[in-house]
């Protein structure tokens, strides 16, 4: 009863948030969708890394990418000189294939050529900017409810036959979140701008990102298409080394707004 009734509260939930129609800044510009401030419950006990559960509060707005980061985006930077690194597509193709196998040094040459572009700061999420928006206004293991729902998530278990356990699958192929978000649960860890910690013990709760050096060991999110399903939640956390790229690791951009 208890988990029928969670996942009718997620069901409402859900429909009573509306996501904010798609914009562009420029032709070539990837798909952003404006997120309003707020606060949630961040984290999570199925591990070590996500604990405590505490408060964040935003109190800005801000824009994250509908999408992750596709070779056709990545390619327009290319052919504008600005980005070096054409990354092995690992036999994926390219097209609305997500951008693999970038390090940080990388998506940086992409941050400012877009933000230079248009006129406008465009960066890596936050941990708790990426975790806000992942989780589409629902307080649960997933936006949709709490257990892995096939077909909703590309992960290994996750019933997301022909890309599970195999590959990441195009953007767009499963549905979006409550704020109208795509794959962000599963497919591609994703880049965030903190620095790792073994937990959320003094973690910002203004959701800004944890500092540190600059070559510290970086917060990836949302799991991704070789891995098992409890990666795949909002609250889940790994890290990445910021010099190393992967073909499980992708990214999706932010932009400031007034």
């Amino acid at each position: 009863m208890r988990h029928l009734l969670l996942a009718l509260l997620a069901v409402l939930a859900a429909s009573a948030a509306h996501a904010a129609e798609a914009f562009r800044d420029c032709p070539q510009c990837p798909e952003m969708i404006a997120i309003k401030p707020g606060s949630f419950m961040m984290g999570g006990n199925w591990a070590e890394n996500e604990r405590p559960v505490h408060t964040v509060t935003l109190t800005k707005p801000y824009a994250i990418a509908k999408y992750e980061l596709t070779f056709d985006e990545w390619e327009m930077c290319r052919a504008a000189g600005a980005c070096s690194r054409d990354p092995d597509v690992h036999a994926w193709g390219k097209g609305r294939q997500p951008v693999i196998n970038l390090a940080i040094a990388d998506i940086a040459q992409y941050l400012a050529w877009l933000s230079k572009l248009t006129g406008k700061t465009y960066r890596l999420p936050s941990e708790a900017e990426w975790e806000y928006a992942a989780r589409g206004g629902i307080d649960g293991a997933y936006w949709w409810g709490e257990t892995m729902k096939p077909g909703h998530a590309n992960c290994r278990d996750c019933g997301a036959d022909p890309w599970g356990g195999d590959r990441a699958a195009p953007v767009g192929t499963f549905p979006p979140n409550p704020y109208g978000l795509h794959e962000m649960n599963g497919n591609l860890w994703e880049w965030t701008a903190d620095c790792f910690a073994p937990n959320h013990n003094q973690a910002p709760t203004d959701g800004s990102p944890r500092p540190g050096p600059d070559n510290c060991q970086r917060v990836i999110k949302g799991g991704a298409w070789y891995y098992y399903a409890p990666l795949s939640r909002p609250a889940s956390r790994a890290r990445q080394d910021p010099r190393q790229w992967s073909y499980t690791v992708g990214v999706r951009l932010v932009r400031e707004m007034e």
